[in-house]
């Protein structure tokens, strides 16, 4: 069921940079998930793009994302591995995601300045350290 619960800034910035989002709610939580999401650094992985999905926790932004999960799963293109805190798959919104054990530091969120754009930037980084 789609609900609209992202901050209109945060909605702002996905559009302006060309994303291909969805807002989805199963009752229970509220999920962003960013289609044709690019992978970097190119090569690097045995796929290009994935669909990119943030559980957006109540309380945001105040409160920050938890890890993140992908779709389809991706492996290391070098040996063909699962990338290091990757190796799980979770059920969320009807399909199995990979997910990403990638936390942040409570400290290094700023409430009411950070939101999804600063987020993806930690999700960049995540992948470029693979």
């Amino acid at each position: 069921m789609d609900k609209k619960f992202l901050p209109s800034g945060d909605r702002l910035y996905l559009d302006g940079k060309g994303f291909h989002y969805r807002e989805l709610n199963d009752g229970a939580r509220n999920g962003l998930i960013i289609d044709h999401f690019s992978l970097e650094p190119k090569g690097k992985f045995n796929i290009e793009e994935v669909s990119l999905l943030i559980i957006i926790p109540p309380g945001y932004p105040d409160i920050h994302p938890d890890m993140f999960y992908c779709l389809p799963e991706i492996h290391l293109k070098n040996g063909n591995g699962f990338p290091p805190q990757a190796e799980v798959m979770e059920d969320h919104f009807g399909q199995k995601w990979q997910r990403w054990s990638r936390h942040i530091s409570p400290d290094s969120w700023r409430p009411g300045i950070d939101g999804i754009f600063s987020y993806l930037q930690k999700i960049y980084t995540a992948l470029r350290s693979c």
